[in-house]
């Protein structure tokens, strides 16, 4: 649906509250959106710091981080929220668009730390930089997202991860 098809009538029936309550929350609806935004940022930073404090080799953390994505695609074959609201950057009020760049600096940041890591300690080899493959392996698991709702026969995120993976063992 995206932020454009959505309205308060819409969040209220799911959520099970009258519109009213969701004004006095949030009064305009860009400020709903950039805190949904927000929230699922630091939700997914926390999740990254789980995989950081639990996971020690960068093959399996970025296994982990494909996950994840995993997770979301097997709701339902569910996206990012900052995956689709990216889709949609060139209609969203800048404070929207702060928060999905937000969200991606985040990841990518993590990701090229990883990368590094991995590349250090001879888990991965590549002749690109750790921020190339950084960001080549998030667009990965952000279009395979998109691409296992509109193709019957994709496997998810969890399976690019794997053929990106096996591509760059030493």
């Amino acid at each position: 649906m995206g932020y454009n098809g959505f309205s308060y009538e819409d969040v209220a029936k799911i959520v099970g509250i009258r519109k009213p309550s969701i004004h006095h929350h949030f009064p305009s609806k860009m400020e709903l959106g950039a805190v949904v935004a927000q929230r699922y940022t630091h939700r997914f930073r926390e999740a990254l710091l789980h995989v950081e404090g639990t996971v020690s080799k960068a093959p399996a953390r970025l296994r982990a981080y494909a996950d994840l994505f995993e997770a979301t695609y097997e709701k339902s074959r569910r996206l990012c929220i900052c995956g689709m609201l990216g889709a949609e950057a060139d209609s969203l009020p800048q404070e929207i668009t702060a928060q999905v760049k937000r969200f991606f600096s985040v990841n990518l940041e993590w990701l090229t730390t990883v990368f590094a890591e991995g590349m250090a300690e001879g888990s991965l080899k590549s002749g690109h930089s750790a921020a190339e493959l950084a960001e080549a392996f998030m667009c990965t698991l952000e279009g395979a997202l998109v691409v296992g709702r509109g193709w019957p026969q994709a496997h998810g995120p969890r399976r690019s991860a794997e053929v990106l993976l096996a591509a760059l063992a030493p």
